[in-house]
């Protein structure tokens, strides 16, 4: 059985840690004042990844909290892989210096490809890529613009670059607690040849059912964050079930 990971996600913004509803700004929950305490929590409980978002960097188009993500990837024993805003070589190594294991590349993806190539020739399995689709095109700068790329064309080239791990988000389902759209997950998996890692919409552990099912098409994780907030998964019972099987 191939691998399957459970990340648990912490949202940034402004210091705190948060959801939105689809990426809307104007929908935010805060969940906790300090995001360190909630990854050491993560942690605790077993997490192997903790995944960060800087939500002021993604709109920005620039870490914005980087300092607080250092001191999160340095108080924990496991890696964390940080999205959101990245956008320069300097930017990637900054955070990489910080303890950061693993930078997600969103919108730079899309915007400026020489770049990307370039990452991920200098560092490898350290670069993953965040592809964020609304109705099977890949959004930009925080979702707030829709390109007319299509992901599986976009996981397709950059693989052919070295790209071994992609993010994918259906911006449709994100907080709203539907389910993730598993079909595209494990096709973009299967079209790519690499590891993707479902981001948005798992809500329940049968969500994670669906997903694990996938592992051996390429599906290779989960990224958790509303339903581990609002107690609907429980990340000991769902790294119990999913991550550590034979």
């Amino acid at each position: 059985m191939s691998s399957f990971i459970i990340y648990p996600a912490i949202d940034i913004r402004d210091g705190k840690c948060v959801r939105l509803i689809q990426g809307d700004y104007s929908q935010e929950t805060v969940y906790s004042t300090s995001p360190l305490e909630v990854a050491l929590a993560w942690e605790a409980q077993g997490a192997s990844w903790i995944h960060l978002v800087d939500l002021d960097g993604a709109k920005a188009g620039h870490p914005v909290n980087d300092k607080l993500i250092g001191e999160i990837a340095q108080s924990v024993k496991v890696p964390v892989q940080i999205g959101g805003g990245l956008r320069t070589e300097q930017d990637v190594d900054h955070l990489l210096a910080l303890g950061v294991s693993r930078v997600i590349i969103g919108t730079a993806a899309i915007e400026n490809r020489e770049f990307v190539y370039n990452l991920l020739a200098k560092h490898g399995e350290k670069i993953a890529i965040g592809i964020d689709a609304r109705d099977g095109y890949v959004a930009t700068r925080g979702w707030l613009e829709t390109s007319q790329v299509k992901a599986e064309d976009l996981a397709v080239e950059l693989a052919a670059h070295g790209a071994k791990t992609f993010i994918f988000t259906d911006i449709s389902r994100d907080g709203m607690m539907e389910g993730p759209n598993t079909e595209a997950i494990a096709h973009l998996a299967k079209v790519s040849g690499q590891t993707v890692i479902a981001s948005g919409g798992v809500s329940k552990m049968e969500d994670l059912v669906g997903l694990a099912a996938q592992a051996d098409s390429g599906v290779g994780g989960a990224i958790v964050g509303k339903a581990l907030y609002t107690g609907s998964i429980d990340l000991e019972d769902a790294i119990e079930k999913f991550q550590n099987r034979a």
